[in-house]
């Protein structure tokens, strides 16, 4: 992914309103993301523990998704699959993401959903650059180039569904 600015991502996003996205929490660390190794940025947003957003390009321009989630945590023993890495993790590691549908269908109340890591750290797990806590990634037959392909296929099946 290439770098983008708190400007760029506040004009990305398509499921909520100019005004929502300027009082959205962007991260203070932009210019330090490994970007060579994001298919997409993602965070949390401390002032909202139920909320999260990503950014990812989407036909050449960027796409932004704000995130809602449960804030209810599962058990430690309990483990569950993020839907775009297949990295797995114990408890709340990955949660059931909803987002709003684009335009009129999301002003109605539709929304679509996916269950993700958490913490939104899929580009970094499937490239080694972050083991999850206690949870694990199968070893698979599939090279790393791969991996990025089905995970960055995974999120613009999701994406797609935003407009749908």
């Amino acid at each position: 992914m290439r770098a983008i600015t708190e400007q760029d991502i506040r004009d990305s996003f398509v499921n909520c309103s100019k005004g929502e996205a300027k009082r959205m929490s962007v991260p203070r660390d932009l210019a330090e993301r490994p970007w060579d190794d994001l298919d997409f940025l993602g965070w949390r947003d401390p002032g909202a523990p139920d909320r999260s957003c990503l950014v990812t390009e989407r036909d050449g321009r960027l796409v932004g998704v704000a995130l809602r989630f449960p804030s209810s945590q599962r058990g430690f023993l309990h483990r569950s699959m993020c839907s775009l890495c297949l990295t797995t993790h114990p408890g709340g590691g990955v949660s059931l993401m909803t987002a709003r549908k684009a335009g009129a269908a999301g002003r109605e109340g539709n929304s679509v959903g996916l269950y993700m890591c958490t913490d939104l750290a899929c580009s970094l797990y499937v490239r080694g650059r972050k083991v999850p806590e206690s949870g694990s990634r199968f070893e698979e037959s599939l090279t790393l180039e791969e991996q990025i392909a089905r995970t960055t296929a995974n999120l613009s099946a999701f994406v797609d569904k935003l407009y749908a």
